[in-house]
C-alpha cells in the first residue's frame, strides 16, 4: 500500500485565509461536521486543548475562591421574560423546546443560551442575609445560540464555555470582581496562550444585554481582524430587582445585591489557530498543547534505537513534560510533517549516531530551528525549549499586532490606513455619540472593539464629527 503523503496541502493563508483556516481544522483533526449545521464533533485532539484550557482556568478560578456548580439546560419562557433587556438581546438566537414527547408544553422551554436567569432564580431562594454573600460561582457547560452564519470554533450553534456568575453586597465589590476576572482572562491569554490582548470597556451599543457595563479582551488575528477572546460583565442591581432578590443588611434593612458574569468559550481554540498557525498547520502554545514534545526515532529498525527512545520518554515524563513517542512504521519524514501539522511545540529526533554521541536533535515548531543538545539533563533542556517556544510565539504575535496597528485622526485616515496596509487595530478618538460610532462603521468599515482610556484624548477631536473626544477607541473589523 502506498504511504500517505507527508502533508496534505493547505491553502496558503495569503491566498484564501478562510479556506486556510478550514483546511487546518480538518487536516489537523480538530473537528468533524455533523448533520446539524453549526453543531460539530470536537475531536480528541481539539478536546484535549480545551481540557488544558479548562484545567488552567479552573485552577485560577478556585484560587480566587470561586466554586463550580451546574445549572439546568432548560429555561422556562416565563422565567426568561423577567428581564426585558436581556430577553430582547437574545431573542433572535434562542432555540425553543415546544413539545415534551408528543404533548405540547404550556410554557415552552428555552435551550440555555446563557444562564443569568437561572442563577437569579437560585439566588432568590438561597440569599436572605448579608451573611449569605458573596456567592462566587462558575459552571462548565455547553450553550446553544441559533447562529445564521457558522464557522468552526468561532461561531457555532452549540459551543462549550465556562460562565462565572457572582453576587455581592455592594456595587464596589461587584465592580472589583468584574475587573479581576477580566485581568485573569487577559493574563491567561498572554501567558498560557502566548496571545497578546487589549483590555477595555465596550461601548453602550455593544454591551451585553442587561448589563450596566461590559469589559472585553480583544486579540488580533493573522488576517488583521479582531477576535473577542473573553468578556466580563457588571450587572449592577438590575437583575436583582427584576427577580426580586433581596437580603437583610447589617442595618437590618432589605436591599438588593449586585451581580456579575464572565466567560470564555471554545472560540479560544479558533483564536490560537488564527494567531499562531502557519502554512504548515497548527502552532500550539506549550501550556495547552496536548503533546508538548514528540520523540521521532531515526532508523528505528536498528538495534537499541527504540529502547533508548523509550528511556528518553520516561525521563521527560518524570520531568513533567507531556511527551509522545511515535513508534509507528511510518517514515520519519511523514512523522515530521504530521506533528508539524498538529503544532507540537518541540520535536526530538534520536537515531544511532545521536545515541553514540550522547546527543539528540531538538526542533522547535514556531520557527523551525534545529539544535543539537546533550541527552544529559534532557528534561530541563526540553522545558527550557518549551519556554523559548512560548516566548517566541508571543513576541511574534506582538510584532504582527504592532505592524497592523494604526493611529488615526479622521475617518479618511482610517480608510486610507486600511487600504494601504491591510486590516488591523485602529486607535482613534471618539466623542461618545452612537451616531458617530455607526458612521465610522458605515464609512470606514470598522466597528468599535473597546474603549481604551490608557491613551489620553486631551485636546483630541472625534474622528467623525470633530467635537471634543471623550474616549480613545480601538476600531477593527471582527469575527
Amino acid at each position: 500500500m502506498a504511504e500517505k503523503k507527508f502533508v496534505e496541502e493547505i491553502t496558503p493563508m495569503e491566498e484564501d485565509f478562510a479556506q486556510w483556516y478550514t483546511d487546518i481544522v480538518k487536516k489537523a483533526e480538530l473537528i468533524e461536521y455533523t448533520s446539524v449545521k453549526g453543531c460539530l464533533v470536537i475531536r480528541p485532539y481539539a478536546y484535549a486543548v480545551w481540557e488544558n484550557i479548562q484545567r488552567i482556568l479552573d485552577t485560577k478560578f478556585k484560587e480566587t475562591s470561586h466554586e463550580n456548580v451546574c445549572m439546568p439546560m432548560f429555561i422556562p419562557e416565563s422565567l426568561l421574560q423577567k428581564e426585558k433587556d436581556h430577553v430582547e438581546g437574545f431573542a433572535p438566537e434562542v432555540a425553543w423546546v415546544t413539545h415534551g414527547g408528543s404533548e405540547p408544553l404550556e410554557d415552552r422551554l428555552c435551550v440555555r443560551p446563557t444562564s443569568e436567569t437561572l442563577f437569579c432564580e437560585h439566588y432568590s431562594n438561597i440569599i436572605h442575609s448579608y451573611r449569605d454573600l458573596p456567592k462566587l460561582y462558575n459552571q462548565w457547560v455547553s450553550v446553544v445560540r441559533w447562529e445564521k452564519t457558522t464557522r468552526p470554533f468561532l461561531r457555532t450553534r452549540e459551543f462549550l464555555w465556562q460562565e462565572g456568575h457572582t453576587i455581592h453586597a455592594t456595587a464596589e465589590e461587584a465592580i472589583a470582581e468584574t475587573e479581576q476576572m477580566l485581568n485573569i482572562y487577559a493574563d491567561f491569554c498572554e501567558k498560557e496562550l502566548a496571545m497578546p490582548v487589549i483590555r477595555g470597556k465596550k461601548t453602550e451599543s455593544d454591551k451585553f444585554a442587561g448589563a450596566e457595563a461590559t469589559y472585553a479582551i480583544e486579540a488580533l488575528m493573522h488576517d488583521g481582524k479582531a477576535l473577542q477572546a473573553g468578556t466580563s460583565h457588571y450587572f449592577g442591581d438590575g437583575f436583582a430587582k427584576a427577580f426580586d432578590i433581596t437580603y437583610t443588611n447589617k442595618e437590618n434593612k432589605k436591599v438588593h445585591p449586585f451581580q456579575t458574569s464572565w466567560g470564555v468559550t471554545t472560540r479560544l481554540i479558533g483564536a490560537i489557530i488564527m494567531t499562531h498557525g502557519d502554512n504548515r498547520g497548527l502552532v500550539l502554545p506549550p501550556d495547552v498543547a496536548p503533546v508538548q514534545a514528540v520523540i521521532i526515532p531515526i532508523a528505528q529498525h536498528k538495534e537499541g534505537v527504540l529502547d533508548r527512545c523509550r528511556e528518553l520518554k520516561e525521563e521527560l515524563l518524570k520531568a513533567g513534560v507531556r511527551v509522545k513517542l511515535d513508534e509507528s512504521d511510518m517514515s520519519a519524514g511523514w512523522k515530521f510533517s504530521e506533528y508539524e501539522m498538529k503544532g507540537v511545540p518541540v520535536r526530538i529526533e534520536l537515531g544511532p549516531r545521536d545515541i553514540e554521541s550522547g546527543n539528540c536533535v531538538i526542533a522547535t515548531r514556531h520557527n523551525g530551528e534545529k539544535t543539537v543538545v546533550s541527552l544529559e539533563n534532557i528534561g530541563e533542556t526540553v522545558k527550557e525549549a518549551l519556554e523559548t517556544v512560548r516566548k517566541g510565539m508571543f513576541d511574534r504575535a506582538i510584532a504582527n499586532r504592532e505592524a497592523h496597528t494604526y493611529r488615526c485622526e479622521s475617518i479618511d485616515e482610517i480608510a486610507k490606513a486600511l487600504e494601504e496596509n491591510g486590516d488591523g487595530f485602529v486607535y482613534a478618538p471618539w466623542c461618545g455619540c452612537e451616531e458617530c460610532e455607526d458612521e465610522v462603521k458605515a464609512k470606514a468599515g470598522v466597528g468599535s472593539r473597546c474603549i481604551y482610556d490608557a491613551v489620553s484624548v486631551e485636546g483630541k477631536k472625534c474622528v467623525c464629527c470633530g467635537k471634543d473626544a471623550v474616549h480613545n477607541v480601538v476600531w477593527a473589523k471582527a469575527y
